[in-house]
């Protein structure tokens, strides 16, 4: 039998020996439902499993990709719900110091005023999920190391040519257990997208990073956009000529609220997991890659905060960054001291080694060879992680790359260009250069590229690259005497310089001379050197993994344990219920906050301001049909042990009836460390309670008009 049907035989085996070890852990790839019907019946699911089998039917046609997180539909016309943190973006690319829509809040009065989405937002909403793997790999097999990854990626990009000749789709190959399955994935990408609802700061960020990953939490993390499409139903970019979009579904929010023990589930785009990865990664993930991670970020966020303290136009402008940023270092703290808290090395360790007594044959050959393409790339690790947060987190640097490189692939036919720099990405290239002055400083940009490549002049020869050694110098003193050249004589600050390049580039003619694109000539060079050398080793890792994951699936097999496969931004379903959390000894937490909360922890100061409207209403009390009956109050935000990772940021919570009744946009603190390992004990997804954002929406912060498109009463 092939490798790929002997997995997927193990596969199919494992579901029917029964549920995880853990009986609320997996993050299901839609087809795998039905397979676990009588567990999902088990748990408390009242619907039919098989509808969740497909995901062009509702409820799940109802949910999509925003942005970097998930949203779904919440009315017919459109109307798309997220978190506030997913959005923000969009809120920050509408502010400015006359009108802070970041502070203040923002209610569009009617469709007319709503506010368009920085040109690079995309809504996409999946049409089409089908397997491919035979023709991905038809042309793979019998290779090895960067003719495999080159096959892969061939076959990979003809799929999805052939899926995007019709126009108005996005499509995608997507790698399900590590280079063993490969999906198309299908989706209808919406590109005029708009502000309609956001609360303020102070009720969609209450508490900021203090609370960030922590319980008990009271925060309104919700926005709601609407999507566009051209008056021929399909998508269009921005036009005061659009109309609203008709969703295939969408999700009607239920009237009453969770409680504990309820059934619960959650659908959503996990960005990426890591479960099913070697014991040697775990160990380096925990003792070198989040330490350094940590550092760095660090350092990152101290320079942003340090340079908005001087400027408050360059506050604003870099206030998305700087809130993703400290999401991503709290994340990466939360994740080491939990992966150390559940002894996940270790454990790993312990259950990778009866893995392997158990294996033999080629799969055991090919883990061992595994096992040594994973250590020559862990010795770029440090300068990997710098030169890609050096092009990430600028603007004019990163632009200056991009169009050097999108001049260097024009050469090519599109079929043979990087991934990123084909005709499809065109429209995407451009909306990032055109909003790049709006989040963008010279003086802050100079001090992150300070900051990071005097962190690569430290690093050992072995780790250095001669392009940027010549371009930045071995010393402090050489690197700002060249940022300051560079920034004092570029020109890519400005809209129109910055698009004019991008025409040439698009035809693969000679930029005109600029200080920042003469460097990018000189780098690019360098980067493909380097992005050759990793993509050898990929493409030896897509060869070898299918066997560590066929040992992997025969062990926990004989443990009557299922495997569902690594998140990977492709749509997933989790379900659990509503559930407390006892964190430490003599510690317990209900699962779900009321508003006597945000009294409690009001301060008046930034992050615990709450806003005026919010606390007057609060002393009304006036909830009316939103108020819990047991708590005889108002709630704010529940717990749930749904398995979640980043990603799942705006993901709708439904219950048994597959109505709407949370908004996922958190874990708690103990449970971070869940991208690499599943600890039941501690577990847990946080959400906000709809019930709040119905309140809000009716008392506080009032939009009748929304309620009433949304099924729902004024109160």
């Amino acid at each position: 039998m092939p490798a790929n049907n002997r997995l997927a035989a193990s596969l199919a085996l494992g579901l029917a020996l029964g549920a995880p070890a853990h009986a609320d852990e997996g993050m299901w790839m839609p087809a795998q439902l039905p397979q676990l019907a009588d567990t999902l019946r088990e748990a408390g699911f009242r619907g039919d499993p098989g509808e969740l089998a497909d995901v062009t039917r509702p409820p799940l046609s109802a949910v999509v990709k925003v942005g970097g997180g998930t949203g779904s539909f919440v009315s017919a016309d459109g109307l798309l719900l997220t978190n506030h943190h997913v959005a923000f973006g969009v809120i920050q690319y509408n502010s400015s110091a006359k009108e802070n829509l970041i502070d203040e809040g923002f209610v569009a009065r009617d469709r007319g005023d709503e506010r368009a989405a920085n040109p690079d937002f995309r809504v996409l909403v999946t049409v089409g999920f089908d397997k491919v793997t035979d023709q991905v790999l038809a042309g793979a097999r019998g290779k090895h190391g960067r003719a495999y990854f080159d096959a892969v990626d061939a076959a990979s990009k003809r799929i999805v040519a052939d899926c995007e000749a019709g126009g108005q789709v996005r499509c995608s190959v997507a790698n399900m257990y590590y280079g063993t399955d490969f999906y198309r994935i299908t989706q209808l990408e919406l590109r005029d997208v708009r502000l309609v609802y956001a609360p303020p700061r102070a009720i969609g960020n209450y508490g900021d990073e203090i609370d960030n990953f922590m319980w008990p939490r009271h925060s309104g993390d919700f926005t709601l956009l609407r999507a566009y499409v051209g008056r021929d139903g399909k998508p269009a970019a921005y036009s005061a000529d659009n109309v609203p979009y008709q969703p295939p579904a969408h999700l009607q929010i239920a009237s009453e609220g969770p409680k504990a023990g309820d059934y619960a589930m959650l659908a959503g785009y996990p960005g990426t997991t890591y479960r099913h990865r070697t014991a040697a990664e775990f160990d380096e993930q925990v003792n070198a890659v989040l330490p350094q991670r940590v550092e760095v970020l660090d350092q990152l966020i101290g320079v942003i905060e340090a340079q908005g303290r001087r400027d408050a136009d360059a506050r604003t402008r870099y206030a998305s960054q700087l809130q993703s940023l400290k999401n991503n270092r709290k994340r990466a703290a939360g994740e080491l001291e939990g992966l150390q808290r559940s002894d996940a090395v270790q454990l790993r360790r312990q259950d990778e080694r009866g893995m392997l007594a158990a294996t033999g044959g080629a799969d055991a050959r090919d883990i061992a060879a595994l096992q040594q393409v994973l250590a020559q790339g862990s010795a770029q690790r440090e300068r990997d992680l710098l030169l890609g947060l050096a092009g990430a987190q600028t603007q004019l640097f990163r632009a200056a790359l991009a169009l050097e490189r999108l001049r260097a692939e024009a050469a090519k036919p599109d079929a043979e260009r990087e991934s990123g720099y084909q005709q499809r990405d065109l429209a995407l290239i451009e909306g990032q250069l055109r909003q790049a002055q709006r989040r963008y400083a010279p003086a802050v940009e100079k001090a992150l590229l300070t900051a990071l490549f005097t962190r690569y002049q430290q690093l050992p020869d072995a780790q250095r690259v001669p392009e940027f050694d010549s371009a930045f110098g071995r010393t402090p003193a050489q690197l700002a005497a060249a940022l300051d050249a560079l920034y004092a004589g570029t020109r890519l600050g400005e809209e129109d310089q910055r698009l004019s390049r991008l025409a040439a580039a698009r035809q693969g003619q000679p930029l005109a001379a600029d200080p920042l694109l003469e460097l990018a000539a000189k780098l690019v060079p360098a980067q493909l050197r380097l992005e050759g050398e990793r993509k050898a080793r990929e493409g030896e890792q897509l060869r070898l993994r299918p066997a560590y994951m066929r040992a992997l699936v025969a062990w926990r097999k004989q443990q009557g344990r299922a495997v569902y496969p690594d998140a990977n931004s492709t749509l997933r379903v989790s379900y659990g219920r509503v559930e407390p959390l006892s964190p430490r000894d003599a510690v317990s937490y209900a699962p779900v906050t009321t508003v006597a909360g945000i009294v409690e922890k009001n301060t008046g100061q930034v992050p615990f301001d709450a806003p005026k409207p919010l606390l007057e209403a609060i002393g009304k009390g006036d909830f009316g049909s939103t108020a819990d009956p047991q708590l005889r109050t108002q709630p704010v935000n529940f717990l749930t042990n749904l398995d979640t990772t980043g990603g799942n940021s705006g993901s709708p919570v439904l219950d048994a009836q597959g109505r709407l009744i949370g908004l996922n946009f958190d874990s708690n603190w103990e449970s971070v460390s869940a991208s690499w390992w599943y600890d039941p004990r501690y577990k847990r997804a946080i959400h906000v309670d709809m019930r709040y954002l119905r309140w809000l929406m009716a008392k506080v912060y009032p939009a009748p008009q929304l309620l009433q498109e949304m099924g729902l009463p004024a109160q």
